[in-house]
């Protein structure tokens, strides 16, 4: 009974004199090598600055608005999104344009709008801006009218008259305080947007500009199909969350038309074949106004007369030179039957965009007739430019990344 206890008792002292050792052990462990001054300050730095672009990413805002196909729901051939104006918010619908700064907004009281106004009086934050105001320096054709400004402008084929205006705007869940827009108090001709319209050019009082600190000058959009009938596209505002795997093109700058997204566009591609297009009829020239945009407001793709002949001759020699063509009001390569349409690559720096056959061919409602959907440039002060339209930019993701001077885009199907 003695012995057994002994040997415990020395088992204790065993386990309690490797646990002391090891204990000691610890204490014993050489500390490293201090930093000098330089690689501490450096270290610091660096960690300083990986912190920063963490807090950055989520200070930046980050906006989804829905994109409908106004074809649809306000019988107008641009894309719309949903708007909230005022306090409280009145909703309208108002066209997306990459090509235009200001938004306006048709007021209570105007001569020759839709019946979907925007009620200043209903809104507590709505003020008028002054004509002292920078803002009035840059709206198009400024006036004063006592001491609100006021402009005028033309779209398409309509003319607009407007006092210019602040109040808050929210898109999605973002509400942007005091953003100027005109108040639309008349409008004459057909192609004024019922509901308003959305500038996303990159001039002084487009969306761009006046949320510069919000969305640091980034957005991108998929446009749905134009049959579509739900909000299924989007509009991404701000740098988060856009795209990673997706190609670019630099962006181009014409001080003549600021507000436009110029690209360098060097070729077009029928199937497997680079058409023989003169490259004055591509080139880039700020002076002439000259050179290739993408537009959201413009429905089909417009080329300048000699690139648009290319491109068809070569599309009917592809589908087949024994069909016969016909035309239907502005497109001249129409056909009756059935056919099987060649790729479309449109060829820009650095980057290539091969459209499918929904991006290239129309059809009748009837299903009787197909369509090649593009025409030759007007023969007016536009026939220098070749406008990339928003039937060949539906189901991609196409991003504006204006601190980068870049624009890319990729393939996104967002019809449903």
């Amino acid at each position: 009974m003695k012995l057994s206890i002994l040997l415990t008792i020395l088992l204790l002292l065993v386990v309690q004199s490797e646990q002391h050792s090891s204990t000691l052990q610890v204490f014993h462990v050489k500390p490293p090598k201090p930093l000098s001054w330089q690689d501490t300050v450096l270290q610091m730095q660096a960690k300083d600055e990986g912190r920063l672009q963490y807090l950055t990413s989520l200070v930046a805002g980050r906006s989804v608005v829905p994109i409908a196909s106004g074809r649809q729901i306000i019988q107008s051939p641009t894309y719309i999104v949903r708007a909230k104006i005022g306090n409280p918010p009145q909703t309208l619908l108002l066209a997306m344009d990459t090509s235009n700064d200001v938004a306006w907004i048709p007021c209570t009281s105007c001569d020759g709008c839709s019946s979907t106004l925007f009620a200043p009086l209903g809104s507590t934050s709505f003020r008028n801006v002054t004509c002292g105001s920078p803002q009035c320096y840059q709206v198009p054709n400024p006036s004063c009218s006592g001491s609100a400004c006021s402009f005028n402008l033309t779209y398409g084929s309509s003319s607009i008259a407007a006092n210019l205006a602040q109040d808050t705007i929210t898109l999605a869940t973002d509400p942007i305080p005091s953003y100027t827009f005109g108040c639309v108090s008349k409008t004459t001709g057909p192609s004024t947007p019922p509901q308003g319209l959305l500038g996303l050019g990159r001039g002084p009082l487009s969306l761009l500009s006046q949320t510069q600190n919000l969305y640091q000058s980034t957005f991108s959009y998929c446009l749905p199909s134009f049959k579509s009938l739900n909000f299924s596209g989007s509009l991404r505002l701000g740098p988060v969350a856009q795209p990673i795997r997706i190609k670019f093109t630099p962006l181009l700058k014409n001080p003549r038309r600021s507000s436009l997204y110029y690209v360098n566009l060097v070729a077009i591609r029928v199937g497997r074949r680079v058409v023989d297009i003169p490259p004055a009829a591509l080139a880039f020239n700020p002076t002439t106004g000259a050179g290739t945009i993408f537009d959201s407001g413009t429905v089909f793709t417009r080329l300048v007369s000699p690139a648009y002949v290319a491109v068809r001759d070569e599309f009917r020699r592809r589908v087949g030179a024994n069909l016969t063509v016909t035309s239907l009001g502005g497109f001249d390569t129409c056909y009756t039957v059935p056919i099987v349409a060649p790729t479309i690559t449109f060829m820009f720096s650095g980057m290539n965009v091969t459209l499918p056959q929904d991006n290239i061919l129309i059809h009748s409602t009837a299903g009787s007739t197909t369509c090649l959907a593009m025409a030759a440039a007007p023969d007016n002060v536009n026939s220098v430019l070749n406008v990339i339209a928003n039937m060949q930019q539906q189901n991609h993701r196409v991003l504006f990344d204006i601190p980068n001077s870049r624009l890319g885009v990729a393939r996104e199907l967002c019809t449903k």
